[in-house]
């Protein structure tokens, strides 16, 4: 391991602030869950429409990460935006997330994408 990583390490206030913009920023299943539950939250699907169509997160709406700018009337920067895309190594939701900060919008990541949301936690979609 490079000593430059270890240093890193050592540092803790460094470690504080990724752990704490991580939690600002992103959030998983059961939270996001929570989140829907209490209101006050839009949640984006940024997957292609067709995939949308087949199955989401209820209560999601669909708009593909390249036709996000051209639909921001259906966002309110008075809500929290909370994306999702396909999986991890999905890039499309933080790509997304990346444009809405850009816009000004408060916005968070669903970590793991749609497929955390059914696989992992099994929870119902539409």
């Amino acid at each position: 391991m490079r000593e430059e990583i270890k240093d890193m390490r050592k540092n803790l206030q460094d470690t504080r602030e990724f752990f704490m913009k991580r939690l600002a920023y992103t959030l998983g299943p059961v939270e996001l869950k929570n989140f829907m539950d209490k209101g006050g939250v839009r949640v984006v699907d940024v997957r292609n429409e067709a995939d949308y169509a087949v199955s989401h997160i209820p209560g999601a709406i669909s708009i593909p990460k390249d036709e996000l700018d051209k639909q921001l009337d259906k966002l309110s920067k008075d809500e929290i935006t909370i994306v999702y895309c396909y999986n991890q190594q999905c890039h499309l939701g933080d790509n997304a997330c990346l444009i809405l900060a850009d816009y000004g919008y408060p916005v968070m990541l669903l970590e793991g994408g749609f497929d955390v949301w059914v696989n992992d936690f099994r929870f119902a979609t539409a």
